[in-house]
């Protein structure tokens, strides 16, 4: 594997969300980041949203499948899906969604794994790794965390699935610790344990103000669940429901 197809292996590289209201999602998505909404045909009955800001594509909308939870979804990219998805297998993970061609996309596929998350791969199409993440822009991407009854053995996990390496363990409190990890020396997301809540991946998307934010959330039809909190390095979070009650981050600036 050459240094130029292995730079997006493991980073984060698009967001889907799955709604019981898609066009309520598109007005609050809107009216928060500003995302721009275009609609893509997926078939005879099934239309694919695509968000924007500017000639970034940042996130995805689809209906909720009947039987099946609406919420967030992160794809990691990785430099072949089906040798991947192998290989998580061989880790403990299931399939739900094997490796999948999405025409003038890439190849897809969505995993549980082995402490119960869901997540998705994304084989981009050569040359195109998306533009999705960004840590240095709002609205778009910027930390991922993980809630799962076992963090250690996560780590290990995704740290042999996409080299990710833990930076730092931050203690929260008597029983919580918080893993922060990194891709390629860059912190990307964090990991815990928390009693009771059930193994999930959330995103977390920059904003210019979390205060500004609360505003815009609760105008927009949605809730502050927490927040805003001051974290290491001078930032601060948000967590929030949108106007369905699907839950998600903000992080940026006070």
């Amino acid at each position: 594997m050459t240094d130029a197809k292995a730079a997006h292996h493991g980073l984060p590289c698009w967001y889907e969300l799955s709604s019981r209201d898609t066009a309520a999602a598109k007005r609050f998505y809107a009216a928060l980041f500003g995302w721009a909404w275009a609609d893509m045909p997926m078939g005879p009955d099934a239309v694919y949203g695509i968000a924007s800001l500017g000639s970034a594509h940042i996130a995805g909308l689809m209906p909720a499948v009947e039987g099946q939870p609406a919420g967030w979804s992160i794809y990691f990219a990785v430099t072949g899906c089906d040798a991947t998805v192998a290989q998580a297998q061989g880790l403990g993970a299931q399939v739900l969604v094997p490796p999948t061609d999405i025409p003038g996309t890439g190849r897809f596929a969505v995993l549980v794994d082995p402490q119960g998350a869901g997540f998705a791969l994304l084989q981009p199409l050569p040359g195109d790794s998306g533009a999705a993440f960004d840590q240095a822009r709002e609205g778009h991407g910027n930390w991922h965390e993980l809630v799962t009854p076992d963090p250690q053995a996560a780590l290990a996990f995704y740290g042999a699935l996409f080299g990710w390496t833990e930076t730092r363990a931050v203690p929260m409190g008597p029983e919580m610790t918080y893993h922060v990890f990194a891709r390629d020396g860059v912190d990307i997301g964090g990991t815990c344990a928390i009693s009771g809540w059930a193994p999930a991946w959330k995103p977390y998307f920059g904003t210019g103000s979390t205060k500004k934010a609360i505003e815009t959330v609760t105008d927009a039809g949605g809730k502050v669940l927490h927040g805003p909190d001051e974290v290491p390095g001078g930032a601060f979070t948000l967590q929030i429901a949108d106007a369905e009650g699907l839950t998600l981050a903000l992080v940026g600036p006070a």
